[in-house]
């Protein structure tokens, strides 16, 4: 008896096993870590690109954030160490300011930003 092997796609995954996933994010936005301990990556970066690992190594320190319990997101909210943060059309309420989503002065974006670097 023959078998006929399918065409298997195989998501590319760093070495502490994170799916990326390819796909178009909105404007704007290189790369999405998400609940899941998946990232997405916007399909117009390059996978060998600087942007790329620049991006990866940022959403992965995030994966890393959520992993630990220090970060949680949803659709409404944004927990960081155990204190919720209001999260509302793109932007968080952190001490007392609105700032934009990804706003390099919220702490988990510092840490993330610093990660890149290394």
């Amino acid at each position: 008896m023959a078998f006929k092997l399918g065409k298997e796609s195989r998501k590319y995954r760093t070495p502490d096993n994170t799916q990326i996933i390819k796909k178009k994010l909105d404007e704007g936005i290189l790369a999405e870590a998400n609940m899941d301990g998946s990232i997405y990556v916007d399909k117009s970066i390059p996978k060998d690109s600087a942007m790329y690992k620049k991006a990866i190594k940022h959403e992965q320190k995030h994966i890393d954030q959520i992993k630990s319990g220090k970060a949680a997101y949803d659709d409404n909210t944004v927990t960081w160490k155990n204190n919720v943060h209001i999260r509302k059309d793109g932007k968080i309420f952190y001490k007392n300011k609105w700032y934009e989503e990804g706003d390099k002065n919220l702490p988990w974006e510092k840490e993330a930003i610093k990660a890149e670097k290394q």
